[in-house]
């Protein structure tokens, strides 16, 4: 009979642990909404952001590479996107790899003309 009073002394909540299930529930679920919130929301903007970035890309945007290389466009395919580096040196890059938009190319471009 002392075990049963132990185990009955140590349930959550009303003796009979219906309430401990849901009352453990709880953290768990503001820990996913706090990594919802902090971690997975902005890299899915952002995400959004260069997909709709890269699909916007037109004919003489300034855009800057994954590796730093900045150019304007002189040509784009689904795939391809041909910049001019310099006048008349032109490089052939994948798409994906455009990282943004650059306004450094025209200044440097506006300088030497």
């Amino acid at each position: 009979m002392m075990f049963a009073t132990v185990a009955y002394a140590m349930a959550p909540s009303g003796g009979d642990g219906a309430g401990g299930g849901f009352s453990a529930l709880i953290p768990l679920v503001l820990m996913f909404a706090v990594f919802y919130f902090l971690l997975i929301r902005p890299q899915q903007q952002k995400a959004k952001k260069q997909r709709d970035l890269l699909n916007n890309l037109k004919k003489d945007d300034m855009v800057v590479t994954g590796g730093g290389i900045h150019g304007k466009i002189t040509g784009i395919t689904d795939t391809i996107v041909s910049l001019e580096i310099a006048p008349n040196i032109r490089i052939k890059v994948s798409r994906g790899q455009i990282a943004g938009m650059s306004d450094a190319y025209k200044k440097v471009e506006e300088k030497t003309t």
